[in-house]
């Protein structure tokens, strides 16, 4: 049984170390590693970029060359736990600049496809907070909002 965790493994069509080096530029605790490349059996050309591992926030990727046949849907997503507003407008700002789409309830897309939430850890005090109607004015007013505002969610939460 693994017992350092998992590697995520994201497919791209040719824009692997390009997708790594967008995701190492954005997040702490993050490098490049090991670059695989194509052999003359292939997959693609020879020496042409086949794997990229990187790390994230300190979790493991590796970034895939295989080709069009799969793209990236909402089904699955990153969250982005953060510790303040700052760290709230930096994610959504590095995620969603040159493409990127920015969604509802703190999701977006990034230039790549990939879903991330960004998600402040004071919300989900808020949402698991012993009072309910607080939780309920907080939930609503993440549905009204794109980008998370903490001190919108604070107010909501008050009753303000």
């Amino acid at each position: 049984m693994a017992t350092e965790g998992f590697t995520t493994c994201l497919w791209f069509d040719g824009r692997a170390e390009e997708a790594a080096h967008y995701y190492v530029s954005i997040f702490e605790n993050a490098g490049i590693g090991r670059i695989g490349r194509c052999t003359e059996a292939g997959p693609g050309p020879a020496g042409s970029v086949l794997t990229v591992d990187f790390t994230a926030n300190g979790q493991k990727f590796v970034a895939l060359n295989g080709g069009p046949e799969f793209t990236f849907n909402e089904s699955i997503s990153f969250q982005i736990h953060c510790a303040d507003q700052e760290e709230v407008d930096h994610y959504w700002t590095g995620l969603t600049e040159n493409g990127g789409e920015p969604g509802h309830c703190g999701w977006l897309k990034d230039r790549y496809g990939v879903s991330w939430q960004v998600v402040p850890d004071r919300l989900m005090e808020m949402l698991g907070g012993p009072d309910a109607e607080k939780a309920a004015r907080a939930m609503r007013a993440v549905h009204a909002m794109g980008k998370l505002d903490i001190a919108a969610l604070e107010k909501a939460y008050a009753g303000e």
